[in-house]
């Protein structure tokens, strides 16, 4: 039986809420080989560096056009005190790292490297301060530090580091996840201390904060609730107290038991369909905190962050259990398109996303070898460089008819195609995403109020959903133009009709009159 084709229609004249660059943020925590053999190899290393900060991974992120960097942590940033980590690296404390690993931290890479690593990738600092073991005054100081003109105790200290101007640094995290690693606090207690850390986190010199409150895991809607309230109240038309000016949550697509996630690189067709289910059920917490949110503060003045997602699989065998090194797949990249469909149709509440992490951990962009220095593109990077174009441009509405694009899994039903598209000047950009891991998709765009001069398609997919890149294959899944697109006069508008194979990812852009 032949399905009918899926019909997309977009009105590309209609334009929505504005997709924040700043939806595709990332993290980097100091675990396992995330900073130290990562992003930081030192000035003594025989790879290109900078500074110590490895070239050839700036390089790659740099054409990500990476607008933000959340560092560092994470669990760990509720054990870092920044003091360790500025002055000659010979002369700074050693420290356990008792969340990853049990293993020495040597405070090579602090502040200073951290800004330095901003700099040159042309991203924003996203700073998470200490609450759970440290004090609202280390806190403070160390915005000081960082963002401080003219004379001051903390200015000085950091010329007398060697940096003379201060950083601009937009983003402050007030703490991680305070209802575990960060505390085992309870929201209310919680909300109290973010409410009194972020009074002492001042604008300094023109730096103007962007505060975000620790929030809730998953779907824990009271979390954030609490959090609102200390702010704000039930339907009163109040602007919210300006305390902080994000709230964030996190949310992982894990499929199995916490002590058995599944290998990254071994599974079969439904626990590919399971985890699909997964992802997708991102978009109903967004939705749910995000009509929380809606209650204490109807005009939207509070940006929802979710600040750390991805994929979570069994550290690859062989490596170090508290490292979290996992292989990337296809799999994790139709996760990662589905994510980003759902954070563009959500755009008038989500402020900021940042993926867990950048390198060598969980769901990565990049894999570096420690043997042969060997850096590796992972298929999740590739959906990030097919969706640049979605950065800071206007969400449009996808009305999506596709009643064949269904499939069950277990008592629920997966919707096996996603689609989303801004615009931005004269152009436009649609992203498709076909779940079904068998059946290829057929959709028709139906595109009206503006003209379609001419279009050009990508395409992400591989042979088989188990298809990843390696240092002697980096190849395996990688981006190629896409040709089966064509026009199509069964529409009121402009239509293109496309030929999406089975489990793809693909982005068409539009050039417009």
């Amino acid at each position: 039986m032949t399905r009918a084709p899926a019909r997309a229609v977009i009105d590309l004249d209609v334009t929505g809420p504005t997709i924040s660059r700043h939806l595709y943020g990332h993290f980097a925590e100091h675990l396992g080989r995330c900073i130290y053999g990562g992003f930081w190899v030192g000035e003594d290393s025989g790879l290109p560096n900078e500074g110590g900060i490895r070239l050839d991974v700036v390089e790659a992120l740099r054409a990500l056009r990476i607008p933000n960097l959340r560092w560092p942590g994470g669990c760990f940033a509720d054990e870092y005190h920044w003091r360790d980590g500025i002055g000659p690296r010979e002369q700074r404390p050693q420290m356990v790292n008792t969340h990853w690993g049990d293993v020495v931290e040597n405070n090579h890479f602090g502040t200073h490297e951290f800004m330095a690593l901003c700099e040159l990738l042309g991203a924003d600092p996203y700073v998470s301060g200490n609450v759970g073991s440290g004090t609202v005054r280390e806190m403070s100081e160390w915005v000081e530090y960082l963002t401080r003109d003219g004379e001051s105790p903390m200015a000085n200290l950091r010329r007398a580091h060697g940096r003379d101007e201060p950083w601009r640094v937009p983003f402050w995290g007030l703490g991680n996840e305070p209802w575990g690693c960060g505390g085992n606090l309870r929201a209310e207690a919680y909300a109290d201390l973010a409410r009194q850390y972020a009074t002492y986190c001042r604008d300094q010199s023109g730096n103007t904060l962007y505060r975000i409150a620790a929030g809730a895991s998953d779907d824990d809607y009271a979390w954030t609730e609490a959090l609102m309230k200390t702010i704000s109240c039930l339907s009163c038309g109040n602007e919210p107290r300006n305390y902080f000016q994000g709230v964030s949550f996190h949310y992982y697509t894990v499929t199995g038991p916490w002590q058995h996630k599944g290998s990254a690189t071994e599974f079969d067709t439904d626990a590919y369909y399971t985890t699909m289910v997964k992802a997708r059920k991102v978009e109903e917490i967004i939705r749910g905190h995000a009509a929380v949110m809606d209650v204490y503060d109807p005009q939207k003045t509070v940006g929802l962050v979710l600040d750390e997602w991805g994929t979570w699989w069994d550290v690859e065998p062989g490596t170090h259990p508290g490292f979290l090194y996992q292989q990337n797949t296809l799999r994790d990249a139709l996760v990662a398109s589905v994510h980003f469909d759902a954070f563009h149709r959500h755009a008038d509440r989500l402020s900021m996303a940042n993926i867990a992490q950048t390198v060598n951990v969980l769901q990565a962009m990049i894999l570096t070898d420690p043997d042969s220095g060997a850096l590796v593109l992972t298929p999740t990077y590739h959906v990030f460089a097919m969706n640049t174009a979605h950065h800071d441009a206007a969400s449009l509405a996808v009305h999506l008819d596709a009643p064949d694009a269904r499939r069950d899994v277990g008592i629920t039903t997966l919707e096996t195609l996603s689609v989303s598209a801004s615009t931005k000047d004269d152009t436009a950009l649609v992203s498709l995403t076909n779940l079904d891991a068998d059946e290829p998709a057929t959709v028709l765009l139906d595109l009206r109020g503006r003209t379609v001069t001419t279009h050009s398609a990508r395409i992400l997919t591989a042979a088989k959903l188990q298809d990843h890149n390696t240092a002697a294959a980096p190849d395996t899944v990688t981006v190629r133009d896409f040709d089966d697109v064509t026009p199509d006069d069964r529409t009121y508008g402009h239509g293109l009709l496309i030929e999406l194979p089975a489990h793809s990812y693909a982005t068409v852009e539009l050039q417009l009159a």
